[in-house]
């Protein structure tokens, strides 16, 4: 399959507007299912270094959202966890009762309350990440280097996909 058929667009005529899901060139669809089946093997491999930290796969999770992501309202941090306000709320008890977060009232609204995380949350996710990645760069390293040069291309067009226009990328 050519890469014209696979990106659904021509070389020189640029993106074609997205279709109706039914419309999806076959393609398409079956570059995007290797992608999400890789992206989830891809986690759980590099998972098992979560371990070390002690918490909880939803735990880790809000925490990393709090820590790479900065202060975030706890409203916020449920639409970027995919869970309820009361999820949330217990999730960030936790983290905070273990000295991982603090949360004090939004400056501009006291209703609203916003968590942050404390210098051993940052740490404990800091390490946590570089455990992750170096397990994934030790994998990497068996790679040829042509073989790491395309996934070097690679991971810039996911970046991409991914990060809405305007906001930091991955590792920000």
């Amino acid at each position: 399959m050519g890469s014209q058929e696979i990106a659904g667009r021509s070389e020189a005529g640029g993106a074609s507007p997205i279709p109706a899901a039914g419309e999806l060139d076959p393609g398409i669809v079956a570059l995007a299912d290797r992608l999400h089946s890789t992206a989830i093997h891809l986690l759980r491999r590099v998972r098992g270094e979560d371990t070390a930290m002690g918490l909880t796969p939803p735990r880790a999770s809000a925490l990393s959202v709090i820590v790479f992501g900065g202060p975030i309202t706890l409203g916020d941090l449920a639409v970027a966890e995919q869970v309820r306000p009361p999820t949330v709320s217990r999730l960030v008890r936790d983290l905070e009762e273990a000295g991982l977060v603090v949360v004090r009232p939004d400056p501009h609204d006291g209703r609203v309350r916003v968590a942050d995380a404390t210098a051993e949350g940052r740490v404990l996710l800091t390490e946590g990440r570089a455990r992750r990645v170096a397990h994934l760069a030790r994998d990497l390293a068996a790679l040829t280097v042509a073989k790491r040069k395309t996934l070097v291309r690679a991971a810039g067009i996911l970046e991409e996909v991914v990060v809405p226009r305007g906001r930091p990328g991955p590792g920000s």
